[in-house]
């Protein structure tokens, strides 16, 4: 067994999305040099469809927000009207982020990019957003679009402050409604200080619970963090004289700004202390200073490389490629097309036996690569996934969707899986099972499953075999 045909198998099915037909023959040549080709300075591929940028969308939101207050003072004849409107302004909103995602799922199954495409979902991932929030929800398309993908091959200061200054992250971590006590809003007992997204910026994007911060670094930061906020109607309505108040952040970050304000009267005045460094009063770079040494922390490489290694490799991975990420992150600055290079190079991403369950998503999109299939219709895809356990654009906490086996390979959401892999199998159109089988999975194909398929009754019942097999169902 050749092993470049091994490396090539690996390569398309472990650090890529899956093989489509004849994938992995074309890889096989050079896969370390198929999967580095793919590290490009401009980042991920975006998904194409609906191109509505943040700013576009914040409109649309703003639009949204000053029809449901209107409706408030409308008179009796006219609440009617305007309750139908926003009921139709409020499914707008949503169904452009369902056609995002639907967006998405249709270039996870057809880019010949699938370890670009798996690295940007893994980011997308660590630094979660999730649509159980309306308001956070409506600008998850544009979210990993402008603040993620951008990025995901550069320094991850840049990713995290674009990630944590996206409307989606301030309107999901409740940042918008939090003021500094000592702030001119606060004074007037508007609002109060909200910890949310600071403690989510420690706990789960950079240094972890156990980097070395406190509850008081916590608070101290969120002080930092008042006046990140996102534009609303109110802002929307003229004003005579200057917006006194809002201001445009500007700072050392590329990333998109239009959906992001600086307010200043919800700001804490003064100098903050957090993990022993003093950062002076100034704005909102004061907070963007924070985050920016959070990003560096050695605590923030150990954490998120092990982190890294656990999703591309094993449940529990490798100390050594751990070790090996973090000295290529720690070396680098936090570079991450350099801990990406450091991922393919390490011996131990190349392990030939499958350690890792896919998640449902991945299944999905494996099986369509599989399959040379598309999902083009949104309502069995948001079905097939709701029932998996894996609603689209809904993971249940900040921590984003689980990464282990225990939390995918469970009775019950293997029957839902076969379910699934039935309905599939039904709708496929090859004629050749075993060719289908030999070409998504390669040389890793084990002689049970390949002699099951083969011995099949029927087409559909050879393909569900292979789709629910071992070989298919670990990466």
């Amino acid at each position: 067994m050749a092993s470049s045909s091994i490396d090539a198998a690996v390569a398309v099915t472990r650090l890529g999305l899956g093989a489509r037909p004849g994938e992995i023959d074309r890889v096989a040549a050079d896969p370390r040099g198929w999967l580095r080709a793919q590290i490009r300075p401009d980042g991920a591929p975006v998904p194409a469809g609906e191109s509505r940028d943040t700013a576009t969308r914040v409109a649309q939101y703003i639009a949204y927000q000053s029809d449901r207050g209107a409706g408030r003072n409308a008179a009796a004849a006219d609440a009617e009207a305007r309750r139908k409107a926003r009921q139709a302004g409020r499914r707008a909103l949503a169904e452009g982020t369902a056609q995002a995602f639907l967006a998405r799922a249709d270039l996870a199954a057809t880019t010949d990019q699938g370890f670009a495409e798996r690295w940007a979902l893994f980011w997308s991932n660590a630094l979660s957003v999730s649509s159980t929030k309306f308001a956070a929800g409506v600008f998850l398309g544009q979210y990993e679009a402008e603040a993620i993908r951008p990025h995901v091959f550069g320094r991850f200061d840049d990713l995290v402050l674009a990630a944590e200054q996206h409307p989606a992250m301030l309107l999901y971590l409740d940042q918008a409604r939090s003021a500094g006590p000592g702030s001119a809003a606060g004074r007037r007992r508007e609002v109060g200080l909200n910890e949310n997204l600071a403690r989510e910026m420690m706990e789960l994007h950079t240094v972890g619970a156990d980097g070395g911060y406190d509850q008081a670094d916590v608070t101290e930061l969120a002080r930092a963090l008042t006046g990140w906020s996102v534009p609303t109607a109110r802002d929307a309505r003229p004003r005579s004289g200057a917006r006194r108040g809002l201001r445009r952040a500007t700072g050392p970050t590329t990333a998109p700004q239009d959906g992001f304000l600086f307010r200043a009267n919800l700001h804490e005045p003064g100098a903050r202390t957090v993990m022993g460094k003093t950062y002076p009063g100034g704005g909102p770079q004061q907070g963007e200073a924070i985050l920016r040494d959070l990003a560096r922390h050695p605590a923030t490489a150990r954490r998120l490389s092990r982190r890294l290694a656990a999703h591309f490799v094993a449940d529990d991975p490798p100390p050594a490629l751990v070790a090996a990420l973090e000295a290529a992150w720690t070396r680098s600055g936090g570079d991450l097309a350099e801990v990406a290079r450091a991922l393919i190079a390490a011996p131990e991403t190349w392990a030939p036996m499958p350690a890792k369950i896919k998640t449902p998503y991945e299944f999905v999109v494996s099986a369509h690569r599989a399959l040379d299939t598309r999902p083009r219709r949104l309502p069995p895809l948001r079905q097939a996934l709701a029932g998996m356990g894996q609603p689209m654009f809904a993971p249940p906490s900040p921590e984003g969707w689980p990464d282990t086996a225990a939390d995918w390979a469970g009775p019950d959401a293997l029957v839902k899986r076969l379910n699934w892999a039935k309905t599939a199998a039904d709708r496929a159109t090859q004629d050749d099972p075993s060719a289908v089988a030999a070409a998504a999975v390669g040389v890793r194909l084990g002689e049970r499953t390949r002699l099951a398929v083969a011995r099949a009754e029927s087409r559909p019942e050879a393909l569900t075999l292979f789709l629910m097999s071992p070989e298919f169902q670990r990466r």
